[in-house]
């Protein structure tokens, strides 16, 4: 068998950014002359896009290696990517024997080449591909479409790595600095998004606001919103993800504004509500900003959805500073909360602080937490009822009665303006409507974190007018993906 007729399984771990990293991937493989399946089995080569952003993360990551390496036949190869590579690459083949290659997060492009290295090499021990230069980032992509598409949406990456100081978070060691890719490059590949029909396309990074500052851009993320606007107005749904808090800046929150192709919709993760915790993760502390920062967001669009993030149990953290961080949800109502238990990481400033927080006591604030905003959840939620929402049809699911059981009905299931994939609700819709179109319904029900609704044609969304735009659902079929829930 040549090489040009080798088939690859590439199993992809973790968030969104590793997707696209994934399908770029893919993408370098099948220029190469390579063809993905979806069983290990048929496939010469086994590659693991890893993930390394906490402890749960990192175990998942190597018992899927374990797994591929202990089934492994003499013919096939085993190779670990990613962060979970790049973190601890050396030392990686003593976790995982009969491990062949490994490629970090940097370099990403080069998997084929490794792949060709592996193929040639006359002895048994693994091969390492793991520079630390991360400034290839953007200029050195292969040609590849730097985007993972997920049906009728795609994430689409416009930078990578991290400057940010936070104290618990190891991703600018995996990453390295923060690198922008060209802002022409991310418009035109916005444009092949478009004429691929996809309906949403949300834009990440590790820190979003931070886009263009090493291009000395300034308000770099409007600029490249106006540009891709301009570029692309048939995308129906713009939709930007991981907002870092203090860049939020007036400039950004105008051009969210004045497009309507800009869901308003806000990712910022806070992470913390008491100054003093901010100050001991190495995050802005200031938290008037936040504050003024909502509060403006919601004078300029009313009908804005922000979602964040926070960690509870960090060192040193007090009942004092956890009341503090109650306190702010209380008075922001966020649409949106994600929370999760402070996990100590070997090798971050975090990991060296005294007054670790007992496990009892992390998952006793987790709980207090979760419980106050599931009543705030509720209560925005049930505020929809009545109104009409443009939804993203995803899929269709069996209806199910009062017990739970399946009943002689048809669930379209989708998500509207307020709901980014994998991490937030869906609306719920009596009736089987068409896969990859935005549809105008009326809610009729509220859930915690899921709406209920019947088909609108009639009446015009909240949001946006109520157009139903044409099909176009889309599955590259090349990567297998198994996202975290922790990053």
């Amino acid at each position: 068998m040549t090489q040009s007729e080798e088939k690859y399984y590439l199993l992809s771990l973790g968030c969104a950014k590793n997707t696209v990293d994934s399908e770029s991937m893919a993408q370098v493989l099948q220029q190469s002359g390579m063809r993905g399946v979806g069983d290990p089995e048929a496939a010469e080569v086994l590659i693991v896009n890893t993930c390394g952003f906490i402890n749960s993360a990192k175990q998942e990551s190597i018992d899927a290696l374990r797994e591929l390496a202990e089934i492994k036949r003499a013919d096939q190869m085993v190779i670990a990517a990613g962060c979970l590579s790049q973190r601890y690459g050396d030392t990686l083949v003593q976790e995982v024997p009969g491990l062949d290659g490994v490629i970090g997060t940097r370099r990403w492009m080069d998997i084929f080449d490794l792949i060709t290295r592996l193929r040639r090499r006359k002895h048994p021990e693994p091969l390492y591909h793991l520079p630390d230069e991360a400034k290839v980032i953007g200029l050195d992509e292969r040609g590849v479409l730097r985007a993972s598409l997920q049906g009728a949406s795609a994430y689409l990456k416009i930078a990578d790595g991290c400057r940010r100081p936070c104290a618990f978070c190891a991703i600018p060691a995996i990453k390295g600095t923060a690198v922008s890719r060209p802002l022409e490059a991310i418009v035109a590949e916005a444009a092949r998004l478009e004429a691929m029909g996809v309906k949403e396309v949300m834009l990440i990074a590790q820190d979003s606001t931070d886009y263009g500052y090493d291009l000395g851009l300034k308000d770099g993320l409007a600029q490249l919103l106006d540009e891709i606007v301009a570029a692309a107005p048939g995308i129906p749904w713009l939709r930007i993800m991981y907002a870092y808090p203090g860049y939020v800046t007036p400039r950004l929150m105008e051009t969210m504004a004045k497009h309507e192709q800009i869901v308003p919709y806000l990712d910022i993760p806070l992470q913390h509500g008491h100054r003093e915790t901010l100050k001991r993760m190495r995050r802005p502390a200031k938290v008037e900003w936040v504050y003024e920062t909502i509060g403006a967001l919601r004078e300029l669009m009313p009908a804005v959805a922000v979602r964040t993030t926070f960690i509870v149990g960090y060192p040193g953290e007090t009942e004092e500073e956890f009341d503090g961080l109650l306190q702010m949800v209380r008075d922001l109502e966020f649409d949106r909360v994600g929370a999760f238990q402070y996990s100590y990481e070997l090798g971050t400033p975090s990991a060296a602080l005294p007054d670790h927080v007992d496990d009892v006591i992390k998952q006793e604030r987790y709980e207090r937490l979760m419980e106050l905003q599931q009543g705030i959840s509720l209560k925005k939620n049930q505020a929809l009822v009545g109104r009409t929402l443009d939804i993203l049809v995803e899929g269709h699911g069996a209806g199910e009665d009062e017990r739970g059981e399946a009943i002689d009905a048809v669930i379209s299931l989708g998500r509207s303006y307020r709901d980014a994939p994998e991490i937030d609700g869906y609306v719920l819709v009596e009736g089987e409507l068409p896969v990859g179109e935005i549809v105008p319904v009326r809610i009729t029900g509220a859930t915690t974190y899921d709406l209920l609704a019947t088909v609108d044609l009639a009446e015009p969304s909240v949001v946006q007018a109520g157009q139903i735009y044409g099909a176009g659902m889309l599955d590259s079929g090349r990567v297998q993906t198994r996202p975290a829930s922790a990053e």
